[in-house]
């Protein structure tokens, strides 16, 4: 088996984070340091390490969302924030991770599990999942800037790919925005709605692929059920 699909799979990561742990030589095999993609371990011999601490295969796989509350890292440690999302789902033994990332002030739906291999697949940029949004913005934009948002718009020098736009409501001075991408970008839909000057107040994400948070309450979580999971792992 492959050095970083072990580590993903004894659920201390994904397989992504994995490859960035053996570059930054923090990965031991029988005691030596590895840095190199693609070595090959056999679980049945080999001692394991990751920052001194020896690691195994988990046999059980956890799958959960939880609807995070404005204020909380997805970061597993952040030394400039005391609240992470793992305070958040102490009652679960196993050791679990975010599914990639919702920023400290955006609430919602935010996928955990120990298994590697699906977190790598939802993650990463040749699978299509669409994330679906909640964001209140100030003002009112017109129907060209959302015309722009759904054309793609340039943030961080590149242009965003196509994405789904729907006004739901108007207030006095706001506007309710449904948005749906599948770019993973940084601070993707804050930037987005900022290029159109119509930055967001509050952002809330309710849908991954056709996973949706529902009446799950804030700060809460719940195990996916067999037919989410499965879902999931078709994607």
């Amino acid at each position: 088996m492959r050095l970083q699909k072990y580590i993903a799979k004894s659920g201390v990561t994904s397989r992504r984070k994995a490859e960035e742990l053996i570059l930054q030589g923090r990965v031991k095999v029988n005691g030596h340091v590895i840095k190199e993609l693609g070595r090959i371990v056999d679980p049945e011999s080999d001692v394991i390490m990751v920052d001194d601490e020896i690691i195994s295969l988990e046999s059980k796989k956890v799958y959960i969302m939880l609807n995070k509350p404005s204020g909380y890292v997805t970061t597993l440690k952040d030394r400039h924030s005391d609240k992470i999302v793992l305070d958040l789902v102490k009652e679960i033994d196993e050791r679990i991770y975010p599914v990639g990332r919702l920023d400290k002030d955006t609430t919602g739906l935010l996928l955990m599990t120990n298994d590697g291999d699906l977190a790598y697949k939802l993650t990463h940029p040749s699978h299509i999942v669409w994330k679906e949004y909640v964001a209140v913005v100030e003002g009112h934009p017109t129907n060209k800037k959302i015309q722009d948002l759904k054309n793609g718009v340039i943030i961080d020098g590149r242009k965003t790919s196509p994405a789904f736009v729907e006004i739901i409501k108007k207030d006095k001075t706001s506007t309710v925005l449904k948005i749906k991408i599948h770019e993973g970008r940084n601070r993707q839909i804050r930037k987005m709605c900022q290029s159109i000057r119509h930055p967001v107040i509050k952002l809330k994400r309710i849908a991954i692929g056709n996973i949706k948070l529902g009446n799950l309450p804030l700060g809460k979580w719940r195990y996916l059920t067999e037919k989410e999971v499965e879902y999931l792992k078709k994607i």
